[in-house]
């Protein structure tokens, strides 16, 4: 079928409606491109992209409570009284690159994301973006102090939802014109310089093209596409539940490689995903709950599979640098589903906009046997061995109580090494730290399964331009994250990356002046 063709001319051309693009985009126009499209292959209602979907939560270095107050909303002298935050700086930040990704990080991509993250942040809010505390996601009240843990702090107000909104009235006011159900199909090159002409889109099932001096890339991975899941992640990758837009299947991606040879880097096979309701949508986010489906309360209990057993350390680290990970875990176990455990000891330290009545469905049972029989109604196959299960896991904590708890104290805001390993008991996977007996009832279990979030293959940027490092130049970021990620950084990184590719866009406008030249410039993710 034959479509008309017509087109549309501007400077800046921005694919993608997330929180890259919209930053790209108004980086762009401060910077001095006074004509800026942002297109995006979503209806209007599905806005935001994944981005939308986040609990808002953005790692920056800072030096204490001093950087962080002037940024935020919901918080007041008296307040700040009874906050502890330690001060979380570059080279922290960098350590925990090192860390958490083995080693297997872009060092210049990374220390550009460390260096600007904090001036990042800082235009964000000059920009409008609400930034307030996360007292309901970042801190314990212990002793009756507010303790922020995991090197962060602060998040959206409204988190994904208000990031979008702040983001949109931005854009409103530097007059950038925002088109969605329109997606990208191919980058147009000037045969003789071999140098970006136009984007060809389609536009409600008409075909238009796009001109401009500059085009970012902003389009977001593969993990809403069953198909690529498979392909790139692994057997088992398409039964996954999509945390967030149904939108981000790769095809810009494969575009850019195909039209633009952009330099593919990272690690395709990997992808950032959670602890997620298993009853939740398996193909999309859902607008309304959001990120509430997820299920990060595992520190404080024991996840255990359909066949009674448990598979990983649910202490191993502070939440924010295991959580991202813990998904491929629940997927590659029987069923792709596990069960998070807790007694009436941890069930009150639950993040509630997690595990409150109205979003999730709990299993009770007064007893662990009861326990395990409910759960079985559920799809726990091995109700004996769930019994089991617990029982050595309790004689466990029992023996390294005995052996090591005269100075240890637990406490949810740090690594409080009660754990399971003694002389007299080591089980096959240990629980490092917050290990509490659950043997008082009330018990509570709740079914989750793997929600994946994004993909960590991309292609290759220059770190500080976001200019794809091609034959052509052009892409969208890989090689930042590898199996894991410091929980924050993804907001961040985007910003980062995405304000520099503005930059970079507008100066190709202004040098069109006197050169024809034009270049795709794709942030990060």
């Amino acid at each position: 079928m034959a479509f008309a063709t017509s087109s549309i001319e501007c400077n800046v051309v921005v694919v993608g409606g997330g929180n890259s693009g919209f930053c790209a985009a108004i980086s762009a126009a401060q910077s001095g491109a006074r004509n800026v499209l942002l297109i995006d292959k979503c209806p209007e209602e599905w806005a935001g992209g994944n981005s939308y979907f986040t609990a808002g939560a953005m790692r920056t270095a800072q030096s204490g409570l001093k950087d962080v107050l002037p940024l935020v909303n919901n918080d007041d002298a008296e307040m700040a009284k009874l906050i502890d935050l330690e001060s979380y700086t570059r080279d922290d930040f960098l350590a925990d690159m090192e860390r958490i990704t083995h080693g297997k990080y872009d060092r210049e991509l990374g220390k550009t994301l460390v260096e600007e993250s904090t001036s990042a942040i800082q235009w964000l809010a000059k920009n409008g973006v609400r930034f307030q505390l996360s007292f309901n996601r970042q801190a314990y009240k212990v002793d009756g102090r507010y303790k922020f843990w995991g090197g962060l702090c602060s998040k959206t107000e409204d988190g994904g939802r208000g990031l979008v909104r702040d983001h949109q009235s931005a854009a409103e006011r530097h007059g950038i014109t925002i088109l969605y159900q329109t997606a990208a199909e191919k980058i147009n090159l000037d045969p003789q310089t071999g140098v970006f002409k136009s984007l060809l889109v389609n536009r409600q099932g008409k075909k238009v093209s796009i001109s401009a001096q500059a085009l970012i890339l902003a389009a977001g991975g593969f993990e809403s596409n069953p198909r690529m899941r498979a392909q790139y992640l692994g057997p088992g990758w398409d039964l996954a539940h999509v945390r967030g837009t149904p939108y981000n299947t790769g095809e810009c991606l494969e575009m850019a490689i195909r039209d633009i040879a952009a330099k593919q880097v990272g690690q395709w096979s990997g992808c950032h995903s959670v602890a997620w309701d298993a009853s939740s949508p398996q193909n999309s986010g859902d607008r309304k709950i959001s990120n509430e489906f997820t299920k990060s309360g595992y520190p404080f209990g024991v996840t255990i599979n359909s066949q009674g057993n448990r598979f990983f350390d649910e202490g191993s680290d502070i939440r924010n640098y295991t959580y991202a990970k813990f998904g491929k875990a629940i997927l590659a176990q029987p069923q792709g589903v596990a069960f998070q455990v807790w007694d009436s000891q941890t069930i009150k330290w639950l993040c509630d906009e997690e595990y409150r009545d109205e979003i999730v469905e709990k299993i009770h049972g007064d007893s662990i046997e009861e326990l395990a029989q409910n759960c079985a109604l559920k799809g726990l196959e091995n109700p004996t061995g769930f019994v089991q299960t617990l029982k050595c896991y309790n004689e466990a904590v029992y023996n390294h109580r005995a052996e090591n708890g005269s100075g240890l104290k637990w406490d949810p805001a740090i690594k409080d090494g009660l754990g399971t390993q003694s002389s007299k008991t080591q089980l096959a996977v240990p629980k490092s730290n917050w290990a509490l007996p659950i043997d008082q009832g009330p018990f509570m279990a709740v079914k989750v399964g793997c929600g994946v979030t994004f993909t960590l293959g991309g292609l290759a940027v220059e770190s500080q331009t976001s200019g794809v490092i091609s034959n052509f130049t052009g892409k969208m970021l890989g090689g930042l994250f590898y199996e894991n990620y410091p929980g924050g950084s993804g907001l961040t990184s985007g910003a980062v990356f995405g304000r520099k590719a503005g930059i970079r866009a507008a100066a190709m406008v202004a040098d069109s002046a006197s050169s024809s030249h034009k270049r795709v410039v794709p942030p990060g993710l």
